[in-house]
């Protein structure tokens, strides 16, 4: 068993260096997210189970921490988008081989050198930053705000979120990977859609295509994932498990529902997100591309609200500047999905709610019924 050290560093050289020399000990760590208020971060703390904290100041102990069993190298929460997150354990070889794999897929004629712009207490930035102390590749800092200027400087790949790939002209890299919420529906030729969770060490499906080493199915509509990144278990449980085609029990049922057809995989949404209307099933994450597609749109959430006559009726929420967009929304829900996708509430907001890695939080979209 052995301690596990919060790390409380901005995005930055500190950080990088820092988790260098707990690679090199094999120190178990966690990193805390800066945004927090003092009681986001005793609650954070708390949910980590971290016995030590280390900030510029030095080492210092916490109570009521938890030690962690030998080779566990990584704790971290997962996203919180469905609800309450949990702290999921990834062992030294799990973190090893995500760096290894997603690396050997990305890599040119020489290495990447990354920008690292998304916050490193989500898989998405961690990953980054462990491609580059696990494997060969490089990191170039600066304000990750100021993204686009990055390969003038040098950069030539970069993980990020929807709203990035809004905000930034990220033209100029070699490889952009992008991650988080489910993508728009037209992309540049040098982004790559990913796939992945805290539980998979990061992406592993890249364009719809499993990486090397990864293994995936559908059983009754559910995708399973048979890994080497694969977490070891919960902070507070154990990982759930699964029987899979090759009558192994060793897979993880991931919470989306999707298709795996000829290796091409294909989400359709969390699980517990369908929307039965009428009688017929649609899943917001579908909904919310064919709206996003629209012109005029710049972001969208699809939710429910009970219904008398439809059992759930569908609730768009819709950011644009132009708020007579109802007709196009409605026609393009019909002709794309059906007449049942078609919503029957639509509100205009100026931002949808979303995790730090681009996820809708559906968890609070029942204020919009």
């Amino acid at each position: 068993m052995a301690s596990l050290i919060a790390l409380d560093f901005p995005l930055g050289p500190d950080l990088e260096h820092t988790l260098r020399r707990c690679v090199e000990g094999r120190q178990a760590f966690c990193v805390l997210d800066q945004r927090l208020s003092p009681e986001g971060r005793r609650q954070e703390l708390l949910a980590l189970g971290a016995t030590h904290i280390l900030d510029h100041t030095g080492l210092t102990s916490l109570d009521g921490g938890t030690i962690v069993p030998a080779g566990v190298g990584l704790v971290m929460l997962t996203s919180g988008s469905s609800g309450s997150p949990k702290a999921a354990e990834l062992n030294w070889d799990a973190l090893d081989a995500s760096a290894t794999i997603t690396q050997e897929s990305l890599r040119g004629a020489s290495a990447p050198v990354w920008y690292p712009c998304l916050p490193a207490n989500h898989i998405g930035g961690l990953a980054v930053l462990l491609r580059a102390i696990l494997s060969d590749a490089r990191l170039l800092w600066g304000d990750p705000r100021e993204i686009a200027d990055a390969p003038r400087r040098g950069a030539t790949h970069v993980a990020v979120v929807r709203s990035q790939l809004f905000d930034h002209d990220l033209s100029g890299f070699e490889t952009v990977l992008l991650g988080g919420a489910r993508p728009p529906g037209e992309l540049a030729t040098n982004v790559i859609t990913t796939w992945g969770m805290t539980e998979t060490g990061s992406g592993v499906v890249y364009n719809g295509r499993a990486l090397r080493g990864v293994e995936l199915c559908a059983v009754d509509g559910e995708i399973y994932v048979k890994s080497p990144t694969l977490f070891d278990k919960y902070r507070h449980g154990p990982r759930p498990r699964a029987m899979g085609p090759d009558g192994q029990d060793d897979w993880f049922p991931t919470g989306d529902a999707g298709e795996v057809t000829q290796g091409l995989l294909r989400i359709h949404g969390r699980r517990g997100y369908v929307i039965n209307t009428g009688g017929e099933k649609v899943w917001p994450d579908d909904l919310e591309a064919v709206i996003g597609g629209v012109e005029g749109v710049r972001d969208v959430a699809i939710t429910s609200a009970p219904d008398e006559r439809w059992g759930e009726r569908l609730i768009a929420i819709v950011v644009s500047e132009n708020h007579e967009l109802d007709e196009a929304i409605r026609d393009a829900s019909e002709q794309r999905i059906g007449p049942w996708a078609k919503p029957k509430e639509i509100f205009y907001v100026t931002t949808i709610p979303r995790t730090a890695n681009g996820k809708i939080r559906r968890d609070v979209l029942g204020t919009f019924r």
